[in-house]
């Protein structure tokens, strides 16, 4: 694997996407320890969570490869979210051989440093919640997860291996890889694709770009296995039904009360976070026809684990 040309591209990806943060947004990242390493995160809570209890839901937001907390929340906006509708943002960091830089996320066959050194990401995130839970104020029947990229296949694992403590996920940009086990149980799922995407190709593979050379090199499936996944997994039916609407392709799979599968791919977008801001000036420009961080709350608002 070249990881050099990965970190490189990924070092100035980070750095070129522009400060644009709430003002509530200032703070220190917050650390624990979890398999003998200092992991870190970043909260961003309602002004009153000290005064007022009232249990609130969480919503994690994991960076993509080689980024990290900061690049996450300012790629997303999800922060902006906080006061307004009441939610807990956390943005956790990866792991890598720099503490706060190029980061990623050990999602089984990507990527990087944290898939070659077998980073227990689904323990340091189980951690967390508990973490958050002894904390603030949290509704952990509310718990959801975005993701983008290797943050979005990262999403689709601790779905799999934590069905019991999240409620949805919401991948953007992700895939789920070939061979990849079943989930241990049912968890609603909204999954957001860009048809222009070649580094997680609509009908899946090894994609092209730098972030491929983070990979052990086996294939991700095609978009829509994403929802076939999960259909099983919550009692869907298999079939998805197609809606479209402008760019946006909307996949459905009917499913029982309480569960919710859904598709959607962006004729107008590659491999970017719809709606959010751009990394590199040459990098995929997001859509602006869809806005994924306020739909995938749309989404998660709906969605309590039972």
């Amino acid at each position: 694997m070249n990881l050099r040309r990965f970190a490189l591209a990924a070092a100035m990806m980070v750095a070129l996407i522009p400060l644009a943060l709430p003002a509530q947004a200032r703070g220190d990242r917050q650390t624990l320890q979890h398999d003998g390493r200092t992991r870190s995160y970043i909260v961003r809570a309602p002004r009153d969570v000290a005064t007022d209890r009232t249990p609130l839901p969480v919503v994690l937001v994991l960076h993509g490869g080689g980024g990290n907390a900061q690049n996450a929340e300012r790629m997303t906006g999800f922060t902006a979210l906080v006061e307004r509708e009441r939610l807990i943002a956390v943005y956790p960091d990866g792991s890598g051989r720099l503490s706060t830089t190029l980061l990623t996320w050990n999602a089984d066959h990507c990527c990087g440093f944290a898939m070659t050194e077998r980073v227990d990401d689904v323990g340091f995130i189980a951690a967390l919640l508990d973490t958050l839970a002894a904390r603030y104020p949290v509704d952990v029947s509310r718990i959801y997860v975005t993701g983008m990229s290797n943050g979005g296949m990262m999403a689709h694992i601790l779905a799999r291996e934590l069905p019991q403590r999240i409620a949805a996920i919401a991948p953007v940009v992700g895939a789920i890889f070939e061979g990849a086990p079943p989930p241990k149980g049912p968890v609603s799922v909204l999954a957001i694709n860009g048809l222009l995407d070649r580094s997680v190709p609509v009908t899946g593979g090894l994609g092209e770009g730098v972030g491929r050379n983070a990979w052990d090199g086996t294939p991700t499936q095609d978009n829509l296995a994403q929802g076939r996944y999960w259909a099983a997994a919550n009692g869907c039916e298999p079939a998805p039904q197609r809606a479209q609407q402008g760019a946006v392709i909307t996949w459905t799979h009917r499913c029982p009360d309480g569960r919710s599968v859904q598709v959607v791919q962006l004729e107008d977008n590659g491999h970017a976070w719809p709606g959010g801001q751009r990394g590199l000036p040459r990098a995929d420009g997001p859509s602006r026809s869809y806005d994924a961080t306020a739909r995938m709350w749309e989404f998660f608002r709906g969605q309590v684990r039972r």
